[in-house]
């Protein structure tokens, strides 16, 4: 019996008729010929009657339910070796993720199966526990013009680091500054104890310390990190640093995250994949599990760039630039 028949076994998705109800539901339509009556005294289908019917010789044996199960494994079903990749890569790691498992089975094994085969299995053996998402649909139907160039254009954004990940008695409160490329998804993420001008300034820095060059475009939402909220005349320290740096400061419409939509789902993956498993004692703690973690993220390999990690892709995006 195979790892995935024992899964299967285990949950099964319907209730099969008792093998009493098969006997007598045919003895008592061999008797009355009333089709109907049959039907509606045991709960059942006309075309189960008529099966039963058939196989039946006399002994209950014969009514008993038997395997479908194929006597021969299909060619392309997953060997017994790739099966146990799956299970020791989940059992070292009982949170990887699909798109995580799936690039360490490609880079470590050669695994060469197409992604969809693995999510099969991935649900079979058990592995998805996942609750199913009580987000509202988003608003966006339209296309994005997603650069294809390095440097065209960055979104921005701040996360609230979860206060249930720290386990000092300070009361201190900490955010995740996230930077993405749009072309290559990469992205560089730091924290901070405060949520202010001054961060954002600092984080700028920092993010084009990280990927080697200035964008021509940073997105944000409207928060007061970024831009003023009420009337005024003064500038934002972050606009003063753009314009010295030659970048175009862009933000987008109040209420509508879904604008810079490509960094608020990388912060949905950081709850999935880093905080609901995390606990970190100091802000240096978590500044060096946060670093450690944006090198994972990266390595990742995602659907929409073909199944390439942010890395590869800045390498393949890189490459062709200078062919």
């Amino acid at each position: 019996m195979t790892m995935i028949t024992q899964a299967k076994q285990q949950n099964k998705r319907y209730l099969p008729h008792e093998l009493t109800t098969k006997v007598h539901a045919v003895k008592l339509y061999r008797q009355t010929k009333d089709v109907g009556f049959v039907l509606r005294r045991y709960h059942i289908s006309k075309s189960s009657l008529m099966r039963w019917n058939k196989q039946y010789d006399g002994t209950s044996e014969s009514l008993r339910a038997k395997s479908h199960r194929p006597h021969s494994q299909h060619p392309n079903a997953h060997t017994e070796e790739e099966l146990s990749w799956i299970q020791n890569y989940h059992r070292r790691n009982p949170n990887i993720s699909i798109c995580e498992l799936y690039g360490k089975l490609r880079q470590d094994k050669a695994y060469s199966r197409h992604p969809g085969s693995l999510y099969r299995i991935f649900v079979r053996l058990g592995y998805r526990k996942k609750a199913e998402s009580t987000k509202k649909k988003s608003k966006h139907l339209g296309h994005y013009d997603t650069p294809k160039e390095l440097g065209k254009k960055w979104q921005m954004d701040v996360k609230y680091v979860p206060a249930a990940c720290y386990v000092g008695k300070d009361g201190d409160r900490f955010y995740q500054y996230t930077m993405l490329e749009e072309a290559s998804r990469e992205r560089f993420i730091y924290a901070y104890k405060e949520n202010s001008s001054h961060s954002t300034v600092d984080f700028v820095r920092r993010a084009i310390r990280y990927f080697g060059y200035a964008p021509a475009l940073i997105q944000t939402d409207n928060g007061g990190e970024f831009t003023h909220t009420q009337k005024t005349d003064r500038v934002h320290p972050l606009d003063v640093l753009c314009r010295s740096l030659h970048i175009e400061h862009k933000t987008i419409r109040p209420r509508t995250p879904w604008h810079n939509g490509k960094v608020e789902r990388s912060h949905r993956n950081d709850q999935e994949r880093f905080y609901n498993h995390l606990k970190f004692y100091s802000y240096a703690d978590l500044q060096l599990q946060m670093k450690r973690y944006l090198r994972r993220a990266n390595r990742i390999p995602m659907a929409v760039l073909g199944w390439l990690s942010p890395v590869q892709k800045r390498y393949q995006l890189e490459t062709a630039r200078f062919c």
